[in-house]
């Protein structure tokens, strides 16, 4: 579904999990004699071994945890009638006993805050999800991939261009029923992405001939690969299984992970693994609204703060539903019947908020609908305009938010908002994207890499970019600037020399791009020669700039 790649910073800093990441490909960790790091950057198959915390993956969760009034009262133990046993009295697949699926499970079982912490994220929609499964046939162990895809986040995003719970990239998405445009983004909607989800898991396991096993592998990867691989290994008259399969180390890891957390469900009395309690029963609702409705305005209506109903509802960009639909809400139970009390007592008119705005010299349909941030097809819906012409003096009536948009905190420009205004090391730069701009060029003119630009951005390195675009770029701080400041270099910049472990693919230019480094330091610090191809398995030494590379 997505390949993403490990931070330097986060492996820098969390590389007491070293051991943990090295058991996959071999039981005997390997060790450096002078004390330097040893990294292997260019996949996520060390992130995804280990999933060492949320914020050590390749997955973005650019919205802090939360809580929702579901309207019951939790309490915790080994055993509990609840979900997870549902979970627990219904597992299919069968988990092996080898060093694969046991790494895993040995992380997950040493950092139960981590599960806990998943568990709180799940709890508005772990129930629904095992119902839609068992109705389709489905194993119920998958309800719990969304914990190895992103971790239960419904904002969770990827530089690889994945989004959502179950980590679509937008063709996928679309492939399956995901409706994605301006105002809405079906891969975060929890009811489209899980629906979407079985209708792939089902396709899958359909392809590979009823194997669950290369279903999983392919969901990570892509039929192809895995179809690949099986072919491979008949011709060499290998066992086509899983198992036995020369799979990128992600796919390898993947499946190894979600039968260590099912392992753990089943057994967590055994592990002394107490899973947050989440009712059997469902604790939300998908309440129908008819048409457009303001956020705000049923938030108000469901007697729940903005940010509360966005998160049970993180499918809308927007200040509002989709004028063209999903024309649903996910509420908590309790909150229903006042929403729709209240909603039935709404006037159509007031639905959304409205300003009579007077066509300007100079105005066009694009300009008018960037001011008020709303989209240009329904300024022509609500106006009956056809085409782009419209004139000055004339009037033109236009839906706005309800509240300031700053308000809806959870929404795409807000949650966008907050990604660049983090203040991290160095100088901030704002770029202004110009026709012809490619975010290779612009890369090069400010010396910081694609991925970086594409992370302080919220986006991913493939997104294209468009004219006019504000982008914001951290460059380090000039030598004369901290000098002025009476601060040293070493309090800006954290310098590391790591030893690189060339993959399938590298070249020096993408090596040099991924560290922020020229290729000539690369042949400097090597004695290598440019014109020469590095070899996969080939060491290099390298001198990063952590701070640079996060």
């Amino acid at each position: 579904m997505k390949y993403l790649t490990l931070s330097i910073a986060t492996v820098l800093l969390l590389s007491g999990c070293q051991s943990i990441l090295n058991q996959t490909e071999s039981n005997t960790p390997e060790t450096n004699a002078e004390n330097q790091a040893l990294i292997d950057v260019a996949s996520a198959a060390e992130i995804n071994q280990a999933l060492l915390m949320d914020e050590a993956i390749d997955v973005i969760h650019p919205i802090a945890d939360g809580n929702i009034d579901l309207g019951n009262d939790v309490q915790e133990s080994y055993l509990s009638n609840d979900v997870w046993q549902r979970i627990r009295s219904k597992l299919e697949l069968t988990i092996p006993e080898n060093s694969r699926v046991a790494s895993q499970r040995a992380w997950f079982i040493k950092h139960p805050s981590y599960l806990n912490r998943v568990a709180k994220r799940a709890e508005p929609f772990l129930f629904y999800i095992v119902e839609a499964l068992e109705a389709n046939d489905i194993p119920v162990e998958i309800a719990l991939l969304p914990i190895v895809e992103s971790a239960f986040d419904p904002f969770a995003y990827s530089h690889g261009r994945a989004s959502g719970m179950w980590q679509f990239v937008p063709g996928t998405g679309k492939r399956f029923g995901m409706k994605q445009n301006w105002w809405y983004d079906g891969r975060r909607d929890v009811v489209a992405s899980t629906q979407g989800a079985i209708k792939y898991l089902k396709y899958l396991h359909k392809f590979f001939d009823g194997d669950w096993m290369l279903a999983l592998a392919a969901y990570n990867s892509g039929e192809g690969r895995v179809q690949r691989a099986v072919r491979s290994n008949k011709k060499k008259n290998r066992p086509t299984d899983f198992w036995s399969l020369d799979l990128p180390k992600e796919t390898r890891a993947y499946v190894p992970k979600l039968l260590a957390l099912a392992d753990i469900v089943k057994r967590s009395d055994e592990f002394k693994i107490k899973l947050h309690k989440i009712d059997n029963s469902a604790v939300i609702s998908q309440v129908d609204i008819g048409s457009q409705l303001d956020l705000a305005k049923a938030a108000q209506l469901a007697q729940l703060s903005l940010t509360e109903l966005q998160r049970l509802n993180p499918g809308f960009n927007r200040w509002a539903t989709d004028p063209d639909g999903p024309h649903y809400l996910l509420l908590p139970n309790h909150k229903v019947a006042p929403f729709q009390e209240g909603l039935a007592k709404l006037a159509k008119k007031d639905r959304l908020a409205w300003q009579r705005y007077k066509i300007k010299n100079g105005d066009s349909l694009g300009k008018i609908a960037q001011k008020f941030n709303t989209e240009i097809a329904l300024i022509q819906q609500v106006n009956n305009v056809k085409g782009n012409q419209i004139r000055a003096g004339k009037f033109l009536l236009i839906p706005v938010a309800t509240a300031s948009l700053d308000s809806y905190l959870l929404s795409q420009d807000q949650r966008l908002a907050k990604t660049q205004n983090k203040v991290l090391a160095g100088e901030k730069r704002v770029h202004i994207v110009k026709s012809g701009d490619t975010l290779w060029d612009i890369s090069r003119a400010y010396k910081v890499s694609t991925r970086s630009i594409a992370k302080w951005n919220g986006m991913a390195p493939r997104d294209t970019i468009k004219p006019g675009q504000k982008l914001v770029i951290w460059q380090k701080a000039s030598v004369k600037k901290l000098a002025s400041n009476s601060q040293r270099p070493s309090e800006q910049a954290i310098m590391r020399n790591i030893n690189y472990r060339v993959r399938k693919g590298d070249s020096f230019a993408r090596i040099a791009d991924k560290f922020n480094v020229s290729i000539t330091d690369i042949e400097r610090w090597n004695s290598l020669n440019r014109k020469k191809y590095l070899q996969p398995g080939q060491m290099l030494k390298l001198s990063v700039d952590v701070t640079n590379n996060i």
